[in-house]
């Protein structure tokens, strides 16, 4: 299929990182939002802060990040990474690109859209916010569905179980 530099879907920041309520979703995408406590206090979320902007979440989770694009490790938007699973002959490389940046007093994160080549089409945010009792929360959306094109398309059911995994080990990846 050769190198395509844009994202393998068309509905660019779909997960919506800066919006407390996510509104309706692209038809065709299998959704999934939730939402977990993962601390209190001013330490807590200056930790999480920056833990989520250099892409924490995915490295504590077992994932390798590599900026594609020259750039550093810290989320950018229109930054391109390679993220990866597993090692050796089973790595399996995921090209990715910011497609949203959200970072106020009280709400930081970001979404990364897929590129071609990656193993599935769509949308992941990592999102830390706060609430007015001092709790710091992780909030996870994703809108999945079949690569457009490529051998992953035909495994797509044993990627939504890696899938099931993957966002159990995000929860757990903070603080």
């Amino acid at each position: 299929m050769g190198d395509h530099p844009g994202l393998s879907y068309p509905d660019r920041g779909a997960t919506f990182p800066d919006a407390p309520l996510w509104p309706a979703s692209p038809p065709g995408f299998r959704r999934f939002g939730t939402t977990v406590t993962i601390g209190r206090g001013e330490g807590t979320w200056t930790a999480v802060r920056d833990a989520v902007q250099r892409w924490e979440v995915k490295r504590r989770s077992g994932f390798t990040v590599v900026p594609a694009d020259g750039g550093g490790l810290e989320v950018r938007e229109g930054g391109r990474y390679t993220i990866t699973a597993g090692r050796g002959r089973f790595a399996v490389r995921e090209p990715v690109e910011v497609v949203a940046v959200v970072d106020t007093e009280g709400r930081c994160g970001f979404a990364s859209g897929t590129r071609w080549g990656h193993p599935v089409s769509g949308e992941e945010a990592f999102i830390v916010h706060r609430d007015d009792d001092g709790r710091v929360l992780l909030t996870l959306r994703s809108l999945t569905r079949a690569a457009p094109a490529g051998p992953w398309r035909f495994l797509f059911p044993v990627l939504l179980l890696a899938q099931l995994g993957a966002r159990a080990r995000y929860l757990r990846a903070l603080p």
